[in-house]
C-alpha cells in the first residue's frame, strides 16, 4: 500500500496490538480461483523469531482449495478510522488551501499459509480466541460449556488456519502532516463528532 514515512509503523509489537484490538481481518488470496476475500477472526503470536497468525474457517469456504495449495495471502486489519473536515484546519482560515481527507490506522500481513485438519489443533485455536474475547466478562463463555458432542459436530466443519509471516507492515494515517494548530483542530473536531478514540490516536501520533 501507499505509505508515506510519516504515517508508516512498523514496530510488530504496535502492530501486533493493533490486531488483538481489531481482530477481525481480511483474507486476500490470488490463486487458480481468481481473487478471492473473507474475512476471519485471528490472533497473533511469536514463535520464536516468527509472527504467526492463527485462525479458522469453514470447509465450504471457497477459498480452502487455493489454501490447500500452499499459496501465500494477504490479511489486513482495520483499526480506527474516521473522516476529517478541512474546516477543522487553523490554516484553512488563513489561506483557503485545505481539502478533506481520511484518519485510519491499517495493518497488512503477509505470510504463508498452512491448513490444519487435526481436531486437536482446530480446538486449540478456539479455545484462545474465545478466551481473548470473553476473558473480560463477568460471566465467560468457555468452548466446554458447550455440549462435547455438539463440539465435535463444529470441529467437522472447520478448517484450522496458520499464516507464518514473512512481511507485515502498518499505516497510522493521524494528521501527522500537519502543523500542530491543524492537528488541534482534527483533535478537537473529532470529538466534537464523537470520534474519541480517532481523537485520541492523533493526540498520541509520534510525529
Amino acid at each position: 500500500m501507499y505509505n508515506p514515512p510519516a504515517f508508516s509503523e512498523d514496530r510488530p509489537e504496535v502492530l501486533a496490538a493493533a490486531v488483538r484490538a481489531h481482530p477481525l481481518g481480511t483474507l486476500i488470496t490470488s490463486g487458480a480461483s481468481g481473487l478471492l476475500a473473507n474475512v476471519a477472526p485471528f490472533m497473533m503470536r511469536q514463535e520464536g523469531e516468527t509472527w504467526v497468525l492463527r485462525s479458522h474457517l469453514a470447509k465450504a469456504n471457497d477459498q480452502i482449495p487455493d489454501l490447500r495449495t500452499g499459496i501465500d495471502a494477504l490479511v489486513m486489519f482495520q483499526g480506527p478510522q474516521a473522516y476529517v473536515s478541512p474546516t477543522w484546519y487553523a490554516t484553512k482560515q488563513e489561506h483557503g488551501k485545505a481539502v478533506p481527507t481520511w484518519n485510519y490506522v491499517i495493518a497488512q500481513m503477509w505470510g504463508s499459509v498452512i491448513l490444519h485438519d487435526d481436531p486437536d489443533w482446530i480446538l486449540d485455536q478456539l479455545h484462545e480466541i474465545t478466551g481473548a474475547q470473553e476473558g473480560g466478562r463477568a460471566q465467560p463463555w468457555q468452548v466446554s460449556d458447550a455440549p462435547a458432542d455438539y463440539i465435535k459436530a463444529q470441529l467437522r466443519g472447520i478448517v484450522g488456519l496458520e499464516i507464518r509471516l514473512t512481511k507485515m507492515t502498518g499505516k497510522w494515517k493521524l494528521s501527522q502532516n500537519q502543523p500542530e494548530r491543524n492537528r488541534t483542530g482534527v483533535i478537537d473536531g473529532l470529538r466534537d463528532d464523537g470520534q474519541h478514540q480517532v481523537a485520541d490516536l492523533v493526540a498520541s501520533a509520534v510525529l
